[in-house]
């Protein structure tokens, strides 16, 4: 009995003559040496001059092809990472790139103070190699590697929802921190609650029933309150040292029913 012999794989040729724009079939096809997970695809390159397509994809090996770089970002609070693909791309493959690279950043580029202004430049790189990579034509069938998945369009994508990051991030610490006392400025009404160890100063809003003093007065680099003694109207003061920032704030009564001071001495402590 004969053992029948499979088939050769169809060489370059072969597969340059037909249709262009219709998939090869799973038999058809040369398997693949890697499974494309994007982006841990082995980073070797196999691209090639292809004659009448130019330079190949790096990664599956279809033509036309483009060269992109395509970056990412990650915030990590106090450290941050560079994230970067670079080869020559095919469309499907380079959509792929920049839809995964743009999408993980869009949730994972906002978490520290420097990510905040250097995510959205990452994104804006992106879309100068987006608009190249959407210019080349569908993949021509006969690659060596099955092209990349580009997925869903970024807005599509649950994703998308990782641009209002940031809008939270700031509207969160706004709720947080607009009322704290170094934000205070002149004219600003605060609230005085605590304990004289250890005083919790607010700012509130001046026709609020808790507004007991106004700030007329603010010292930086400081936590002299007696600088406060010679502003006339001052009846208390408060200090707060945090890291390098010092200052004093000289407070007047808001209201006739606000705390005088106590030791006489014309200013007090809160």
């Amino acid at each position: 009995m004969t053992t029948p012999t499979p088939p050769a794989p169809a060489t370059q040729t072969q597969a340059q003559e037909q249709p262009q724009g219709q998939p090869h079939s799973d038999a058809q096809r040369p398997p693949s040496l890697y499974p494309f997970q994007w982006p841990y695809l082995p980073q070797q390159s196999m691209s090639v001059d292809v004659p009448g397509y130019g330079p190949s994809c790096s990664y599956c090996g279809s033509v036309p092809a483009t060269a992109a770089t395509v970056r990412g970002h990650q915030g990590m609070i106090v450290i941050m990472r560079w994230l970067k693909v670079r080869g020559r791309f095919c469309r499907s493959c380079g959509l792929a790139a920049v839809r995964k690279m743009t999408g993980d950043s869009m949730v994972q580029g906002w978490w520290g103070a420097a990510s905040m202004l250097i995510n959205p430049l990452v994104m804006l790189l992106n879309i100068r190699q987006w608009v190249k990579i959407r210019r080349l034509g569908e993949p021509v069938p006969g690659a060596p590697r099955r092209p990349a998945d580009p997925g869903r369009p970024l807005f599509l994508r649950p994703v998308a929802f990782g641009l209002l990051l940031p809008v939270a991030i700031v509207g969160t610490l706004w709720y947080f921190l607009h009322d704290d006392a170094e934000y205070a400025a002149v004219g600003d009404c605060v609230h005085a609650g605590g304990d004289a160890l250890f005083p919790d100063v607010s700012v509130v809003d001046c026709a609020s029933p808790k507004a007991q003093y106004k700030v007329v007065d603010r010292f930086e680099g400081t936590s002299d309150t007696s600088l406060c003694g010679a502003h006339p109207g001052s009846v208390a003061a408060f200090s707060q040292e945090h890291g390098s920032t010092r200052f004093v704030l000289c407070l007047a009564p808001n209201r006739s029913d606000a705390p005088e001071d106590s030791d006489g001495s014309g200013t007090s402590s809160v």
